[in-house]
Formats: structure tokens, C-alpha cells, sequence
């Protein structure tokens, strides 16, 4: 069987260069003042509503995930309801949230199937501290109503991560955390961590943007096959000072914040950005019919402040 799909692409493009747009998941490829072309592709399957990355667990995680930090009091409910129907399968709390039960209801009132939506938490500070790694999963996995979740995490690395770890790894093998990892740790906890665990973790999810693009901490991940997420991918709404992001925009008929999703998709980064608006959430869905040219690529990796950059704490720095 044959399949054809049309990507749109430069006069003289590469090949591979539409190559890897198909891998992200796209169905064409929208460049201006670009030709329409048809790429044939013999024994493909149809490319999957979104791009998934396979972690170092064997699973796949969605590409592109909802956020649910600040989410409360039936938002958190409405806004993962909002997103399963405009396409995601991928929902990221965390215990210190105080959201769980609203996701789990989501989960529960909604009629996709539980196996298509990968579910990830995190365990809280104090409680990676005192030890209490396994029951503090178990209070979650009773909060969201599941028997397992797709990826569980150490929220940030504090004090006892690493007997916290040796926790998630028995987590994780008895089935009930189908993948781990950890957040916000910088190349010297991962080495630290490494050197006296068994399992790599399979995420380490941190601050990510075009000003905090933490290039160390994305070179460690690469060389130890750990997949990054990025948190506050959209800067915290601070993005809207970058008046290159509305110019790259433009021409695509696409939003600032969708230039930015689109950057991190291209990055091989899963984001997860975050709203309770559901307007901003199909938008920040749709992403996938377009994509950045190297050099606009290049121009926004520019952006990069390092250090200098960051909206949130520094996990080398913090007090909580």
C-alpha cells in the first residue's frame, strides 16, 4: 500500500528535510510563498494526530502535553476535558498542585480511553525528604482514581533524592509507574543520581524557552538518552516582549505562542504549556501544520539569555 501525503516545501529543498517534518507528525507543511508537493511513502501508515517521543522505558509520550500548575477549584477539571477533546493525550500535575482528584474526574468523565492519555506527577519535596516516596505515589495514584501512571518524577533535586529514587525504580518495576524521572536537575545531580541508581531516568523535565534554553542540561540528557520537557514553555506570558516571535508569526497566519510550540516541537522537546481557557487551549494544539525554517529556527535560539534568563527558581539555587 501506498500513501501519499503533500507537504509544502521549498524550490530545491532536501529530502530529508521534509523527512523529518513527517516524523514530527505532520500532515503538510505550511511555508509561505512555498510549492505543494507530493511525497510518496511506501508502506507508511498515516502520520499520528501529534509526535510522540519513545522514552528509554519503551513507552511514548505525547509531544505535546497540558499543564495544570495554578489549575484549581473545577479549572483543573474543565481545562483537561477541553483538551481531550481538542486533541491531547497527555495531562502533567504534580502532588504539590493540590489537583490530582480534579484530573482524575476529568479522566473519568471523559470517553477516551484511559490507555491513549499518558498521565504524569510528581513527588513533592518534603516528601522525597522524609522518605515517603511510595506512599506519597500511592496518595497520588488515589487522588487521580488510577491504578498506574505513565511517568512519575522527583519534583525538584533536594535532600534524599536518591533513596527516593531507589523507590521510584521498585515503582517502576512493579508496573504501577510505567516510566521514571526527575525535574529540574542540572547535569551534577543527573551524574550524582546515575552513579548509584540502576534505571536512566526517562524525562528530566525543566524550565525550557528561548531564554532559558539550558543547553548543559539538554547535552547531558542527550548523551544518557534522557527526553526533556519543558516547563513555562511560553515564558509565562513574557514571550510578548519578543517582537521576533510575532514576525515569524505572521506569515504562517499563526500566533506568537504557536511560533514557540512549534520551536519546541522542532527541538525534540515535549511541552507542555499550560491554560484553563479553552479557546488557547485548541490553540496551543494547533501546531502541527506548519514549520520553522532553519534560519528562523537559528533566529530564536538566539534569543538564549542562559542563566540570565530564567522566569523560575534556579534548581542549583532555591529554598523550598
Amino acid at each position: 500500500m501506498v500513501f501519499l501525503r503533500k507537504l509544502k516545501v521549498r524550490p530545491g529543498a532536501a529530502p530529508d528535510r521534509f523527512c523529518a517534518y513527517a516524523k514530527l507528525g505532520l500532515n503538510s507543511v505550511n511555508r509561505p510563498g512555498n510549492q505543494w508537493v507530493s511525497e510518496v511513502m511506501p508502506d507508511a501508515a498515516p502520520a499520528p494526530a501529534q509526535p510522540m517521543i519513545t522514552l528509554n522505558s519503551g513507552h511514548e509520550i505525547p509531544q505535546i502535553g497540558l499543564g495544570v500548575w495554578q489549575a484549581t477549584g473545577g479549572d483543573e477539571t474543565r481545562a483537561v476535558l477541553a483538551a481531550l477533546e481538542a486533541g491531547y493525550r497527555h495531562v502533567d500535575t504534580a502532588a504539590i498542585y493540590k489537583n490530582e482528584a480534579g484530573v482524575g474526574r476529568a479522566l473519568a468523565q471523559t470517553d477516551v480511553p484511559r490507555a491513549e492519555v499518558f498521565v504524569t506527577t510528581k513527588l513533592w519535596n518534603e516528601d522525597i525528604r522524609q522518605g515517603r516516596a511510595e506512599t506519597g505515589f500511592g496518595e497520588s495514584l488515589d487522588e487521580l482514581g488510577l491504578d498506574y501512571v505513565d511517568l512519575y518524577l522527583l519534583h525538584w533535586p533536594v535532600e534524599g533524592g536518591i533513596e527516593a529514587y531507589r523507590a521510584l525504580e521498585r515503582l517502576h518495576a512493579s508496573g504501577r509507574a510505567r516510566s521514571i524521572g526527575v525535574s529540574n536537575y542540572m547535569p551534577e545531580h543527573l551524574e550524582a543520581l546515575l552513579a548509584a541508581t540502576d534505571v536512566v531516568p526517562a524525562v528530566n523535565q525543566v524550565e525550557f524557552h528561548p531564554r532559558c534554553q539550558q543547553r548543559d542540561v539538554l547535552e547531558a540528557c542527550a548523551r544518557h538518552g534522557i527526553a526533556i520537557t519543558a516547563w513555562s514553555p511560553l515564558m509565562q506570558g513574557t514571550f510578548k516582549a519578543e517582537p521576533l516571535l510575532e514576525e515569524i508569526a505572521r506569515p504562517y497566519g499563526k500566533t506568537a505562542a504557536q511560533v514557540l510550540l512549534r520551536w519546541d516541537l522542532q527541538r525534540g522537546v515535549v511541552t507542555i504549556p499550560k491554560s484553563t481557557n479553552p479557546g488557547r487551549i485548541r490553540e496551543n494544539f494547533d501546531v502541527l501544520d506548519f514549520a520553522l525554517s532553519d534560519e528562523e529556527m537559528a533566529r530564536i535560539d538566539a534569543l538564549d539569555r542562559g542563566r540570565a534568563g530564567r522566569i523560575g527558581p534556579d534548581p542549583r539555587d532555591f529554598g523550598f
